[in-house]
């Protein structure tokens, strides 16, 4: 045999063999559908689609550094070092349209890292909503009814809440901005309900374009004791706004979940000042009957779009039984 004998035989059965395939059928998988994330736009920025369902997601958080320097607010004393503290935070907020009105559920996940110790992490909430009723932990309506006490970061230097509680509560929301409230709570780690008789809050508000004026109480069922706020809200300009509120217990001596300052009653007071674009000016007054009074002033600055510096400076006095202390931090906080 030749080479031009096999190079033909050889041509012959690759034709052959490439023949007998081509008579086979040919099977081609048809490409699976792509579903592509949807905007949903029913409850404002940030929230998608679930693939596959009604469901709508928002998906977000922050990123938090705080390095802190001077005197302890809280007695006075020096602190020999700064303190820092490192945070994350995730949020998911998921709602749908039901026929008993926007049915929600939403769950944040925070850790923290402080002065070299790694906490586990914590739920401050998580909760259930219904057509205006909600089941889950959260900040206490007593607490989130009336807002905080000023866009600072020490908000809190005189007391005006307690803290996150398991909570059922119902939320009124009619016509010309008035919104009602009642929530039966368990109370924080310090002031758990000693029985069946839960906490109770109930609170109204009033919500217009110049401002708004909220009041909430409280009755503690441990105590048997009851506090009160009320706040009012003015928007003065697009740039320019401040709120005075103030709060009133009948149990001064006692130690009230919703009565935290210390006396019959304290005020509180600041407004915010919109300088540029980035900057706001943000100040804050406290004073309680039993004579401390704080004093908080910041600049929240928006360096770039989601990530925001403030820093702050902060006084207390104290009674009698305490030196007057200052104390300042910075924080640094990317949000998304």
């Amino acid at each position: 045999m030749n080479i031009k004998s096999l190079l033909l035989g050889s041509a012959a059965a690759l034709v052959a063999v490439t023949g007998a395939r081509a008579a086979d059928a040919v099977v081609v998988a048809e490409p699976e559908p792509v579903e592509y994330v949807k905007v949903c736009d029913a409850y404002g920025a940030g929230f998608y689609y679930i693939p596959g369902t009604e469901t709508c997601l928002k998906i977000d958080g922050l990123v938090r550094v705080d390095v802190r320097a001077g005197d302890d607010l809280g007695d006075g004393t020096a602190l020999d070092t700064y303190k820092g503290l490192t945070r994350g935070e995730v949020r998911f907020d998921a709602r749908s349209e039901t026929e008993l009105g926007t049915l929600r559920s939403y769950i944040a996940s925070r850790f923290d890292f402080v002065d070299g110790v790694n906490s586990a992490g914590i739920i401050p909430h998580a909760y259930i909503e219904l057509g205006g009723f909600r089941l889950g932990v959260t900040d206490s309506r007593f607490d989130a009814w009336t807002d905080g006490a000023g866009a600072v970061i020490e908000d809190g230097l005189v007391s005006y809440a307690g803290g996150r509680t398991n909570q059922a509560s119902y939320t009124f929301t009619g016509g010309n901005g008035f919104s009602a409230i009642v929530a039966l709570e368990q109370g924080d780690t310090a002031h758990q309900i000693e029985d069946y008789l839960p906490h109770i809050v109930a609170g109204a508000k009033i919500e217009q374009g110049w401002g708004s004026v909220s009041a909430v109480g409280g009755y503690d069922s441990n105590q048997e004791e009851f506090a009160g706020k009320v706040r009012l809200d003015v928007k003065f300009t697009d740039t320019i706004s401040a709120f005075v509120m103030g709060g009133y217990q009948t149990g001064g001596e006692v130690d009230d979940y919703y009565g935290a300052w210390n006396g019959d009653w304290a005020v509180w007071g600041g407004a915010s000042f919109k300088v540029t674009e980035q900057a706001t000016i943000n100040g804050a007054l406290s004073y309680e009957e039993a004579g401390k009074l704080a004093a908080v002033l910041n600049v929240n600055y928006t360096l770039v779009p989601g990530f925001v510096i403030t820093p702050e400076i902060e006084y207390v006095t104290f009674d009698d039984d305490h030196d007057d202390a200052f104390g300042g931090i910075v924080r640094f906080q990317r949000n998304f």
